[in-house]
């Protein structure tokens, strides 16, 4: 159906953002994936209540070193039988990928790409590959939904991760750096030939708030479809890595839904 992707400055709340709108996808009664395309960020299988993390995608596709192999020779070649299974067909479903690589847990299926978990492991461009090519193959059904928590900051539009997205959605807090990043987005967004992005704001305290970030945002030509404002529930839920609250937030979170599925089911069917 639709692929979306979640952008951001790191620690503006992208992981919260995709986890809400997750519960909320899968509340409305449709099949949600949330694809964790955060190198860094280890957070995510918490916020959405699993007690362990996926295995990653990466150890599926033979690790680090194979995948930099498989970017000149293409991922068709020397793979094991079971990432030539998966990773190697033209097109890939969700029922297609093996436990322990997705888990499911209330109507929600969670994988992820990989983690950089020691000191001169390396650059994290095979995982950028390894996203890029998994989403570009990734085929969805009618009333399947994926969610993409993307690595903070731009790099992930360099190595074109998003050229297999139906949508961007850029969350942006109160600050500066939050909303000059997100003109970035916006802009490299269209490079990648993606027309639908959209930004969220975040942490807001005030609809003052609100109406400052909203006008200095639309100088930059970028609409912000929805606000969250700061919930200390929110907040407490992820200093203490527990399942997030069906709070304030989780009612915002709502009309952000609403507007996505609208545009997006308007342009046409998902990649």
């Amino acid at each position: 159906m639709m692929k979306i992707s979640v952008c951001g400055k790191g620690g503006s709340g992208k992981s919260c953002i995709a986890t809400l709108l997750a519960n909320l996808t899968r509340d409305r009664g449709y099949q949600v994936l949330v694809v964790d395309s955060d190198e860094s960020n280890s957070g995510l299988y918490r916020m959405l209540g699993f007690d362990t993390p996926p295995a990653p995608l990466m150890e599926l596709a033979g690790g680090k070193k194979r995948v930099q192999r498989q970017m000149k020779s293409g991922f068709s070649q020397g793979e094991s039988e079971q990432t030539m299974n998966v990773l190697a067909q033209h097109e890939i479903s969700i029922e297609d990928i093996p436990y322990p690589y997705i888990l499911q847990r209330d109507g929600i299926r969670l994988i992820c790409i990989g983690k950089i978990l020691q000191s001169l492991e390396g650059c994290a461009c095979p995982m950028g590959v390894l996203s890029r090519e998994f989403l570009k193959k990734l085929r969805l059904k009618d009333n399947e939904l994926t969610i993409v928590d993307m690595e903070a900051g731009v790099e992930h539009f360099g190595r074109g991760v998003e050229t297999s997205i139906d949508g961007v959605l850029t969350v942006v807090e109160p600050s500066l750096e939050s909303i000059t990043l997100a003109a970035k987005v916006n802009s490299m967004a269209a490079g990648s030939g993606v027309s639908n992005s959209w930004a969220v704001l975040n942490k807001v305290t005030s609809d003052e708030m609100a109406s400052k970030l909203k006008q200095e945002l639309s100088k930059r030509g970028i609409t912000a479809i929805g606000a969250i404002q700061y919930d200390p529930e929110l907040f407490e839920a992820c200093f203490e890595g527990r399942p997030l609250t069906r709070g304030k937030a989780a009612e915002q979170i709502g009309k952000v839904w609403d507007f996505l599925l609208l545009r997006l089911e308007a342009g046409g069917e998902g990649r």
